[in-house]
């Protein structure tokens, strides 16, 4: 059984929190979650790591250099800071050395990817690469060589292992998952995503097989409709039996590499109206035992998320675990189900059919 063990750490925003850097951070990377999900606004928005506290272990190399990554169903790159970048965000962060390693072949070609606070440049090369004990031979990966700017300097991860689809890989690089299923590495063509709650240990992604334990209350299949993002249709999002938002039928992507659920600019304004909160999300933790469950209308099935969910309490506070983001008007209306989702269900993302199953935890 191919099982990443993913561990639960202090969040960027909660790093900066404590460092008393969070106010004056935010003003000088204003950001916008959709920047992730639409070319021409930037390919890749890091920005939505900064409430992201799920990592596992990589190693990449003969012998084996290890990295801290997010698993992000979200993109479809694999990158790492290497040995040539001399950026702060990358001199304490483990770093790759090709020189060190036995296997490894370099390439002329570039890569380059953009996000809303600055980007980040360096090279491809190729390389083993060990996810759970899986080897993945002559791997394409990027070897980080600038990363401007301070933000990845404060953040608690090395670098992205993408799971999303080849069409949306930058500069054409085969994702890990890819090369997995087509050297016949793993027993099935799908992985799964457990992330716990709370304080709790024991998330991990497993790559190759369903668990059992997980799925008891059944799995509902959903096809995907587009081969980009792990991205489905929904019918619409309801309280308490009356829809709210979405009631024209929208797009929502399952994403790991997001926390919070991202929701357009006029259904947030709805929902925050609805539950109770401020403009920013804010709401009386007093309230939280009275609030309703935010059920997801999906593939003719509903799939509630509770407010021990979808509330986050951080020092004797509580807020929505919900953020406002606006997308291009021409696109429609899209959600981002992250990690407040996530954490409601066992997701299994099928990439044999095409699928996104679903099972509800206890």
């Amino acid at each position: 059984v191919h099982r990443v063990p993913l561990k639960r750490m202090k969040s960027l925003r909660q790093r900066l929190q404590e460092q008393g850097l969070l106010e004056s951070f935010l003003e000088q990377h204003p950001y916008n979650l959709a920047a992730k999900y639409f070319p021409g606004i930037a390919v890749e928005a890091l920005e939505n790591y900064m409430d992201d506290e799920y990592f596992g272990t990589i190693s990449i190399g003969t012998p084996p250099q290890e990295f801290t990554v997010v698993f992000d169903t979200g993109s479809s790159n694999l990158w790492v800071p290497s040995v040539f970048c001399s950026s702060p965000a990358c001199r304490n962060h483990n770093r790759f050395n090709p020189g060190e390693s036995s296997t490894f072949l370099s390439t002329n070609d570039t890569l380059f990817i953009a996000y809303g606070t600055g980007s980040m440049t360096g090279v491809l090369g190729y390389d083993t690469v060990n996810v759970a004990g899986i080897n993945v031979h002559n791997q394409i990966f990027g070897l980080a060589e600038t990363e401007p700017g301070d933000f990845f300097y404060y953040t608690p991860f090395d670098g992205i292992l993408g799971l999303a689809f080849p069409s949306i890989a930058s500069s054409g690089a085969t994702p890990v998952f890819d090369n997995m299923m087509m050297e016949n590495l793993v027993d099935r063509n799908l992985f799964s995503v457990y992330l716990s709650r709370n304080s709790q240990g024991g998330s991990f992604v497993l790559f190759g097989a369903i668990d059992p334990y997980y799925t008891t209350r059944g799995i509902s299949w959903i096809p995907l409709s587009a081969e980009t993002y792990w991205q489905i249709s929904m019918e619409s999002v309801s309280i308490s039996g009356t829809p709210v938002a979405c009631s024209s039928g929208c797009q929502a992507i399952v994403d790991t590499g997001t926390t919070l659920l991202a929701v357009p600019i006029r259904a947030f304004r709805i929902l925050m109206r609805r539950l109770g909160a401020s403009s920013s999300g804010e709401i009386s933790c007093e309230a939280v035992s009275n609030l309703p469950d935010l059920t997801f209308h999906i593939h003719g099935r509903e799939f509630p998320v509770p407010p021990r969910a979808y509330v986050l309490r951080s020092n004797g506070y509580c807020s929505l675990g919900l953020q406002g983001m606006d997308t291009p008007t021409e696109e429609g209306e899209l959600w981002i189900l992250g990690d407040v989702f996530i954490r409601e269900y066992y997701i299994i993302f099928d990439r044999a059919n095409n699928k996104v199953g679903l099972s509800r935890l206890p």
